[in-house]
């Protein structure tokens, strides 16, 4: 029996190292199985940026549910939206430092108008839009014999609704067969974003939509379109990564026809090896679309608000090849570089026609030239 002991000693430590790693085995897993579900459910309410080289994993069907579950069970608890005043603090702030050097001012000399000038291009309006913005209200000044600084203000916010104002802001359908918008801008901006979010408000209206995922160097554009595809209830038309851009495009419309979908969304690469072979790029699939005559109604650029003028010189590039008929502006919440919006209108003529101020789809909204001045000035 002595010598049994040594031996059932030994068999009882190797039973305990064995329960220990198998416990040990079983919490690896239950870790690696709540970040695989956890973390793509993040991903409607990301900025494109965010998810930009993010890997698959996205096409199991059981993650996509527990994605829209927790999207669904997100949305439900949302606040109220608030209104535009409330969502551009930041370039109201900017605006505001631009008028406290003149609205104490008893009476407006050069010092003062050259101080407003300045000050307005610290806002980012640029230099060409800020001189002609105080130019004009110089002049109604002059007219109306407004020497008070604090006066300037009111004229200031008029010449800015005036300046947005003409301009058609409504996205164009088609008058008949599917309509087309194409989305173009480089990578980070938004582009994903701002068609997943298009494609609810419309399907919520009553539209079929179709996606094409035609950005096939980014897989993460895919697999975000077709998130949000399974929420609206939208069609995906998608390729393999690296496939012809063309293809896809070229599919999506008649998938398109033969659905009688209402409207395509055409979601475009931002990167290729050179900006060449971008716009080369971005000119083919035009001619695509084009070949259904009157389908292509907008070019949306999509810019991010908070890249300030840098964004004014995308805009001249992107419409220079393709024709573009407005601009989406993303991320006007979280910048002071909001007089970015009076650049675009001023020296390009393209209107801004909707802009994002938050991360839902209803945070999605047309522009609106008299809020947005209103909005500038805290009313």
């Amino acid at each position: 029996m002595s010598n049994l002991l040594p031996v059932l000693i030994v068999a009882l430590v190797i039973a305990l190292v064995a329960a220990v790693a198998v416990i040990g085995y079983r919490i690896a897993l239950a870790r690696r199985s709540q970040s695989t579900l956890l973390a793509p459910a993040l991903l409607p309410n990301l900025a494109e940026e965010q998810v930009e080289d993010a890997d698959g994993g996205l096409d199991s069907k059981s993650v996509i549910e527990d994605v829209l579950e927790e999207a669904t069970k997100a949305e439900a608890t949302r606040p109220d939206p608030l209104r535009l005043r409330d969502r551009l603090g930041r370039t109201r702030a900017a605006f505001a430092g631009a008028l406290a050097g003149v609205s104490g001012r008893s009476s407006m000399d050069d010092d003062a108008w050259e101080s407003l000038e300045e000050a307005l291009i610290s806002a980012d309006v640029g230099v060409s839009t800020a001189t002609r913005l105080v130019e004009a209200v110089r002049a109604s000044a002059k007219t109306a014999k407004i020497k008070d600084g604090s006066e300037v203000e009111g004229l200031l916010r008029r010449e800015i609704a005036l300046l947005l104002s003409p301009a058609d802001r409504t996205l164009q359908m088609a008058v008949s067969g599917p309509t087309v918008w194409m989305f173009v801008g480089v990578n980070g901006v938004g582009k994903t974003t701002t068609i997943a979010k298009l494609a609810t408000r419309e399907g919520a209206a009553g539209r079929h939509v179709v996606l094409a995922a035609a950005d096939t160097f980014r897989a993460a554009a895919a697999e975000q379109l077709g998130i949000w595809a399974e929420r609206s209830g939208a069609t995906l038309v998608r390729g393999d990564e690296g496939a012809d851009p063309g293809s896809v495009v070229f599919n999506a419309m008649a998938s398109a026809n033969s659905r009688g979908a209402d409207l395509v969304l055409v979601d475009t690469a931002g990167r290729l090896h050179t900006k060449v072979n971008l716009m080369e790029e971005l000119k083919k699939l035009r001619r695509i679309v084009d070949k259904t005559p009157d389908a292509l109604t907008e070019v949306i650029l999509v810019l991010d608000a908070t890249t300030g003028q840098n964004g004014l010189t995308q805009a001249r590039e992107f419409a220079a090849a393709v024709e573009v008929t407005g601009v989406a502006l993303t991320k006007l919440d979280g910048t002071a570089k909001g007089g970015i919006v009076l650049a675009i209108q001023s020296e390009l003529g393209i209107p801004v026609k909707i802009v994002g101020v938050g991360e839902g789809p209803e945070d999605l909204i047309p522009f609106d030239p008299e809020e947005f001045a209103a909005a500038l000035f805290g009313e």
